[in-house]
């Protein structure tokens, strides 16, 4: 009846609020997650925020450049596995960030779900560069 915990708020979790991220280049995504009887799986969203919206599990708040319609607007979505019998676990998870996409405000979010089909969020500002 707890939901599971998610954090990146410790040295190697990745990213940190209002950090920045240059097109182009390749990050490891990472975050611990755990749970008090066991944990099943978990996902990464990384969608624009060029409508400045927020979230109500936001990490930390940032300067945000103008509002603005996406045209080429960086998305990624993947929903992972996590080995059974885990009650702690760090994802690490590869990413590109595409040459050919909009640059600007982005959301990254973390959401890990436990065997009962409890979930929990997390959601951190970022900034995609040139």
């Amino acid at each position: 009846m707890e939901k599971p915990t998610i954090s990146v708020n410790y040295d190697g979790g990745f990213p940190q609020g209002c950090q920045e991220l240059s097109k182009g280049e390749t990050y490891n995504f990472k975050a611990k997650v755990t749970d008090n009887l066991e944990l099943a799986s978990y996902s990464i969203d990384i969608h624009n925020n060029f409508d400045h919206h927020t979230h109500d599990d936001q990490q930390a708040t940032c300067d945000l450049g103008d509002v603005k319609d996406p045209t080429n607007p960086f998305i990624y979505l993947e929903n992972f596995t996590i080995e059974e019998g885990q009650t702690s676990y760090e994802f690490d998870v590869s990413i590109t960030i595409p040459t050919t996409i909009e640059a600007g405000d982005y959301h990254c979010s973390y959401s890990v779900t436990d065997v009962t089909g409890w979930h929990a969020v997390t959601s951190i500002d970022i900034k995609i560069v040139e």
